[in-house]
């Protein structure tokens, strides 16, 4: 074997290796309880899983993203829907863990739940990966405080801020999802996004707890037009919106329970929701 033959192989070996790093991104090892979650085995189960919707480059391009809407994550992006930290930062590991376990209704990202722990948490390591964004570093979680009573005095201090906050102009007068501007909403990169449909089912986009829904409205929904309120509503009002909210799940909920009968005697003394009309 000649010296410059020994070189060429020298140099392809050397290449092939630059490629395969720089196809995994940065080493990283992520801790999510007693897990640790390692790039190079989410890489593998990345490929197994998540790669035909999010893509080989984790762009959100895979080859099934043109048949989905809404649109598959852009990885490469870093901007997250559901989170635990304020509107604009990144989501903590435990965030993405719980988004592959749980899933995302309305969408066609189902629940992970399946899969091992171990899986899920290498797969969250690999998916940090796909953006340079991650040196950041996360924002520190929201402090959720205690529930307050779902009365109907609550709840009709819910309804108010529905009008106020001028919820229903996206979410309907009913939150049906059928306000006067949801047909022009779209997202960050400009897809058409329709809002949420409060009497179609019983999860959120982003869980299924009254914590989860206060969450959303203090955490904003990153990459949405739905904002953060967390400068425009005191704890205190968020829960009372809450609690308006629930009563326009098809379920029978705490807060339903105490509205429902309230609400069959009271109906013609409640001003109607949506836009206000001029009195004459």
């Amino acid at each position: 074997m000649t010296l410059y033959t020994s070189q060429r192989r020298l140099i392809v070996t050397l290449g092939v290796l630059v490629f395969a790093a720089a196809s995994v991104g940065p080493a990283q090892e992520v801790r999510i309880g007693n897990l640790t979650g390692h790039a190079a085995a989410g890489k593998k189960e990345y490929r197994r899983f998540c790669l035909g919707c999010h893509g080989p480059d984790g762009d959100g391009l895979g080859e099934n993203a043109q048949w989905i809407d809404p649109k598959p994550r852009d990885f490469t992006a870093a901007v997250f829907k559901c989170r635990s930290t304020p509107t604009g930062t990144l989501p903590t590991d435990d965030d993405l863990y719980h988004s592959i376990e749980r899933g995302f209704a309305t969408t066609n990202m189902p629940s992970w739940l399946p899969l091992t722990g171990q899986v899920r948490a290498n797969l969250v390591a690999y998916i940090k990966t796909f953006s340079t964004r991650w040196s950041e570093g996360h924002g520190a979680p929201i402090v959720i405080p205690p529930e307050t009573p779902h009365t109907v005095e609550s709840i009709l201090r819910g309804r108010a801020l529905f009008q106020k906050m001028e919820c229903w102009k996206c979410h309907g007068p009913a939150g049906r999802g059928d306000g006067p501007s949801a047909m022009t909403l779209t997202d960050s990169k400009d897809h058409p996004i329709m809002p949420h449909n409060f009497s179609d089912g019983s999860r959120f986009k982003c869980g299924q707890t009254n914590e989860d829904l206060y969450r959303v409205f203090m955490t904003g929904v990153d990459g949405t037009p739905m904002p953060s309120f967390a400068d425009n509503l005191k704890p205190d009002e968020a829960w009372d919106l809450v609690h308006f909210l629930r009563t326009l799940q098809p379920l029978k909920t705490p807060e339903a329970a105490v509205w429902k009968p309230w609400f069959s005697t009271h109906a013609n003394t409640l001003k109607p929701i949506g836009p206000e009309t001029e009195q004459h």
